[in-house]
Parts: structure tokens; sequence; C-alpha cells
């Protein structure tokens, strides 16, 4: 869904993170390699989108911000060039996010089961 810009979604668009992929060495671009592949595993892309919805703060974002008008494609580069931390940091919030994701799935899928 877009709001004024072509490049505006609500959260972060998983199709951005094909344009993030040279932003950073090292581990950075084996993560986002990882999360590109064809087969790519379905939980990996959802923490990868979860990890950048918390960078960027996609939440906060709204029609008349910035961020907004500019894009997600902009925000999200931005975000990962101005990162101070290292690959490393990065890796550990992706880690965080997987987790995340996958206790929530467990969560529903216990609640199916009742």
């Amino acid at each position: 869904m877009s709001i004024y810009n072509n490049d505006t979604e609500l959260l972060y668009p998983e199709r951005v993170t094909i344009e993030l992929r040279d932003l950073r060495e090292g581990e950075w671009g084996e993560l986002v390699d990882k999360v590109t592949a064809g087969d790519a595993d379905y939980n990996d892309r959802l923490a990868f989108v979860l990890m950048m919805v918390r960078l960027n703060g996609c939440t906060s974002c709204n029609a008349d911000s910035f961020r907004a008008m500019r894009g997600c494609t902009q925000c999200a580069t931005q975000t990962i060039r101005r990162h101070k931390g290292k690959d490393a940091t990065l890796i550990k919030l992706f880690d965080k996010a997987r987790s995340d994701v996958e206790k929530f799935l467990e969560k529903d899928a216990k609640k199916e089961n009742k």
C-alpha cells in the first residue's frame, strides 16, 4: 500500500532487501544473500523484515514524515549506512528477530491446535 511516494509502504517491504546487499562488507552481505536466495527459509525472510522494521522505525513512520516522502528504499539504505555497530551487531539483531518469529509462530500454532 503506497502512501505518497511509489516506494513508500506501511512497513519495510521485502523487495528492498537486495538493494542493501553492498552497503556493508562481510557478514552483512552474507546475511542479505541468505535471505534473498530463491530457496531462502521463510522464517529467515520474516526475521529480516522484522529486524528492518525495528531498525528503520517503520511503526512510527507516517504519510507526512520525511522518511515516507523519501521512500522505503532510501530510508533502509540510510539506516544501514548509518548503523554504527559492526556487522556482528546486525547479525545479533537478526538472530533476535528470528527467535521472536519462531516464538510467535509456535504460539500461533498452539492456538490453532486448541
